[in-house]
Parts: structure tokens; sequence; C-alpha cells
């Protein structure tokens, strides 16, 4: 899950400019403004649906968040192969994706750590953002400037959006088979800390 949310992430952020300046002809100093709206939808995703991963469910949203975040980046990647979008179009189609997706996002931090005892938990989530980061957020900018090239094809990457929105996909679908039902449960309740002393046991 956290592979595919850094690689779309990264793929997705670190490319940005180079979109809008080659596919859009948005001037350099006009190029931070579009970055506004999609921050505020990066923010507002975990904000208003965060309450939801204790509520419905933490795998449900999981699969929700990130399933219809890739249906959208497919949809908004035949859109801009066809032509039809503009920097504003393409920039209100990248913030409800990111709504959605940084939800996800953030709740992944979360179930990647629930499944370790309580003491391991800080050290389980700085290992696999590491590894999350090395695999897919390192690659993604680099695999993602070669497809954008000098602007003048929107084909590679258009296939690239499409790549993206499957990893994406396959990162709901393994919350929805691996992850933890953590919704409205105390953290011991999920994996007992190391210090716990179980029921039969005597103390010495």
């Amino acid at each position: 899950m956290m592979v595919t949310q850094a690689f779309l992430y990264n793929a997705i952020f670190f490319s940005y400019a180079l979109v809008l300046a080659h596919f859009y002809h948005v001037a350099p100093d006009h190029i931070g403004y579009y970055f506004f709206p999609f921050a505020v939808g990066n923010l507002a995703g975990p904000l208003l649906l965060g309450n939801l991963f204790d509520t419905v469910g933490r795998r449900k949203m999981i699969l929700f968040t990130y399933g219809t975040s890739a249906i959208l980046l497919a949809v908004s990647a035949w859109l801009f192969h066809q032509g039809v979008l503009n920097a504003t179009t393409q920039t209100l189609l990248w913030c409800a994706v990111f709504f959605l997706a940084s939800a996800g996002a953030s709740s992944a931090y979360l179930t990647v750590s629930e499944i370790f005892p309580l003491e391991l938990r800080s050290q389980a989530i700085s290992f696999f953002f590491a590894i999350s980061q090395l695999v897919g957020g390192v690659a993604a900018p680099t695999i993602f400037a070669s497809l954008i090239g000098n602007g003048t094809n929107v084909g590679p990457l258009t296939i690239g959006y499409y790549i993206g929105a499957a990893i994406m996909f396959a990162g709901g679908i393994v919350g929805w088979f691996f992850g933890v039902n953590a919704e409205r449960q105390a953290l011991e309740d999920i994996a007992a800390p190391l210090s716990s002393v179980s029921t039969g046991q005597k103390n010495p």
C-alpha cells in the first residue's frame, strides 16, 4: 500500500509543473497558483474522511479511497489523451484524485504499523516509509519526467497515468485482503505489547 501511494503521489506531484508548462503552456511565474488547490485537496481528504476509517471500517475505506482515486486517475488520463482538459480542469481532477488518495495513504501509514506490538510501531512506520520511498517514490519522478519529454506527445504520459492507476488500484486490493480490522479497537487488542504479561502467567 505504501509503495503504491508513494509511486502515485511522487509521480504526479513532482511532474505536475512540467505538465503545466509543456502541455498547457502555463507561464513559469503562474505555475505555483495551481499547486494551492492541489495542496488543499491533499489536506481536506484526511480531515474530512479520516473519521470514516474508524466507523465504516479501515479495510473498506482503504479499498474505496485507493480504488476510486485509481478510477478517477484513469478517467483523467483518457480525458488528457483526448485533449479536452486545460490547466484548470486538470488541476480540479487532480484535487479529486488526491482528496481520496491522501486519505487512503494516511491510513496506510497506520495500517502497516498496527500489526506490530506497541514498542515496534514507530520503527515499523519508518522502515516501511523508507522502503516505499526507495521503491516507488524515487523511481516515479524520473519515469514520468522521461514520459513527458518535450511535451509534444501525450501518448507516453497517458500510458504512465494508466499504469499509475493500476498500481494504485492494486494497493487497495492489498489493503482489502491483508489489512486488519482495526476500527474501534484498542491498539493493544490488535497486537499485544511486548511488555504485556499473559493472564495465565505468574509473576516471579
